[in-house]
């Protein structure tokens, strides 16, 4: 990488944004007005960028390194915290329960919310796949989809390799401590249920030993105030990272390779829009109002969006549950964590169901057969859990899917494309998911704070105080 005139203009004209974003937060413009100005300032940049230099080009590529710098940098740091805050939460709303017999209904509500939406997520999948007239008969490949194909050919051994009863010992915590610093793909629901075994050790000592259990509680809550504090904190950056994350998205898209496949893209945001309004719909079930919702949650599913990971999303989906939708904490984590990990509605429900649907003809099966249909939801819906074990998301939920239809798994290369537009959708509908799934298990259980979800001022990172 040559540092020229160029690439320094570029890199000024992005701190210039940056700035402005903290001349809105100086002046006290609420938060969720400084995240979307910074989607519209992202889209803008990478725009004219695009523009002037075209896409692909290494000015282009020399840039988006180092919009990577503020934008992956915003999400390590996001990472950084996750550990910490789902350690604290669980073992702190543990120990405020003195029993954990409730514990189970919330995981049971919870992880049976995210896989019936799941379920639901691929029929919808289904059903604009076909809406759509989707089919890869006929479809040719660019020499960037014959290797993305070739890669997804040489992972298929791992997808098929993967098993429940395999997937379910993977996410009991071995080793704690290793998986404290995230270093496996279950590594998230482990420390889960490693902080629901130090809860519930905690209370059965609360009885027998009060002066141990009173001094732990108020380590678990000093340890809790500074987590939270840390979270806001980073969370005050999400403008920021906002900014460099869709700057870079929209200067590195090819507008070819989209219009190239443009039903697809058309299919899947028709498909994940859909999906979000079951998801509004099933929040007025329960006797919520949507609209409050929607604009509560905004600015994490918009975090979801531009940044295209749900893992990374957990400490403000905890934070947007707890403070604006009046979820506990407990219940909170537990659908954050588990809807980072499983029943992910856009990459493991409507994805791969679209993608049968799509490539199915290209080896003369009729995809809108009994036959077919049953069997792929199914293997949807069991393959949600499956894709925590082994990373990457969509592609191998779709390559389990794919595999286990016997079908042709090198098609799905295809779409390399697209992939970045479409995976935008996919993340802020599982974010969306996993917070659906957290907001009707707090409200079936009566634990709602309706006070805070009814509260009509917004959340203000700058100047919000964090109960202790």
């Amino acid at each position: 990488m040559i540092f020229s005139p160029l690439l320094a203009l570029n890199i000024a004209i992005a701190l210039a944004g940056c700035f402005l974003l903290y001349r809105m937060q100086a002046a006290h413009l609420s938060f969720t007005k400084r995240v979307f100005s910074a989607l519209g300032m992202g889209v803008l940049l990478g725009a004219a960028f695009q523009a002037v230099y075209g896409a692909g080009t290494p000015m282009i590529a020399d840039t988006i390194a180092y919009l990577d710098v503020i934008g992956k940098g915003y999400v390590a740091l996001l990472q950084m915290i996750i550990m910490p805050l789902i350690m604290v939460s669980i073992i702190g709303a543990i120990l405020k329960l003195k029993d954990a017999r409730s514990l189970g209904k919330i995981s049971v509500l919870t992880i049976s919310t995210l896989l019936v939406t799941t379920m639901i997520a691929a029929v919808i999948g289904i059903l604009m796949a076909r809406l759509y007239g989707l089919s890869a008969v006929g479809l040719t490949a660019s020499a960037a989809e014959v290797a993305r194909g070739a890669y997804l050919q040489g992972h298929l051994e791992a997808a098929k390799a993967i098993s429940l009863p395999g997937m379910l010992l993977s996410f009991l915590p071995s080793n704690p401590f290793l998986d404290l610093t995230g270093a496996r793909d279950t590594s998230t629901i482990a420390v889960v249920i490693f902080s629901i075994f130090i809860g519930i050790a905690g209370t059965g000592i609360a009885d027998k030993q009060p002066e141990m259990f009173a001094a732990f509680s108020h380590f678990i809550k000093v340890a809790h105030a500074i987590v939270m504090r840390l979270v806001t904190l980073v969370l005050r950056l999400t403008p920021y990272g906002v900014f460099a994350l869709m700057a870079k998205v929209v200067a590195g898209s090819s507008l070819a390779g989209i219009m190239k496949l443009i039903t697809f893209v058309l299919a899947s945001y028709s498909a994940l829009l859909l999906m979000f309004c079951v998801h509004l719909i099933i929040i007025s079930g329960v006797g919520l109002n949507a609209v409050r919702y929607v604009a509560k949650i905004a600015p994490v599913l918009l975090f979801a969006f531009t940044s295209r990971t749900s893992a990374g999303a957990i400490p403000m989906s905890v934070q947007t549950q707890t403070t604006r939708l009046g979820t506990p904490e407990g219940i909170a984590n537990f659908a954050a964590s588990f809807g980072a990990v499983m029943g992910q509605n856009g990459c493991a429900g409507i994805y791969p169901a679209m993608l049968a649907v799509m490539i199915a003809p290209t080896v003369g099966i009729d995809p809108m057969t009994l036959s077919f249909l049953v069997p792929l939801i199914a293997i949807i819906v069991v393959g949600s859990i499956g894709i925590a074990g082994v990373g990457g998301g969509a592609t191998f939920a779709a390559l389990i899917v794919l595999s286990a239809m016997d079908l042709p798994v090198a098609l799905a290369g295809l779409l390399i494309s697209i992939e970045p537009l479409i995976d935008m959708g996919r993340t802020a509908l599982n974010v969306s998911g996993s917070i659906t799934a957290g907001t009707v298990t707090s409200r079936l259980m009566g634990q709602t704070d309706l006070a805070v979800f009814n509260r009509k001022d917004v959340l203000d990172l700058d100047r919000e105080t964090l109960p202790a």
